[in-house]
């Protein structure tokens, strides 16, 4: 079931999404994680929809979200693509997505798995921590060729 705000936020955020030549394909506010997640998909009707697109959203969002004051509590904006898995690559990216479902995958095959899923602990230079059902495994930085968010979670 939808979140009763999605309805407003998309109506505030389709103008917004047309001014910027983009288009709201989709609304979803997770407020089962801490900080609630406000996920808000969209796409580029003249081209591919690229980072550029989802960063010129997301501030003309943000500033519309907080002058509207439609949504009470802290939370943080997602603004991405639809149909793309959501790949984690940057320091902020990881340190954003800590305590997420991931799905990590290994070449060459580590401990015996070439595909490794659980909640995110952290990233430093040499490894990758994840929790497994409260055990945290240490995977090598150095092996690791993809994470990305676990949308089936």
């Amino acid at each position: 079931m939808a979140h009763p705000l999605v309805p407003q936020i998309i109506d505030l955020a389709t103008p917004v999404a047309e001014e910027l030549g983009l288009e709201v394909v989709g609304v979803v506010f997770h407020t089962n994680q801490s900080p609630p997640v406000l996920r808000v998909d969209i796409r580029n009707p003249e081209q591919d929809t690229g980072l550029n697109d989802c960063e010129r959203m997301s501030r003309a969002l943000e500033a519309s979200l907080d002058a509207a004051e439609i949504v009470p509590d802290k939370y943080v904006l997602e603004v991405s693509s639809p149909g793309i898995s959501r790949q984690l690559v940057t320091d902020r990216e990881f340190i954003s997505f800590k305590g997420f479902p991931v799905i990590i995958s290994t070449t060459p095959p580590y401990d015996g798995q070439e595909e490794w899923t659980g909640q995110l602990v952290r990233r430093d230079e040499t490894a990758l921590y994840l929790n497994q059902k409260g055990r945290v495994v240490e995977i090598p930085r150095s092996l690791i060729t993809k994470v990305q968010l676990d949308e089936r979670r």
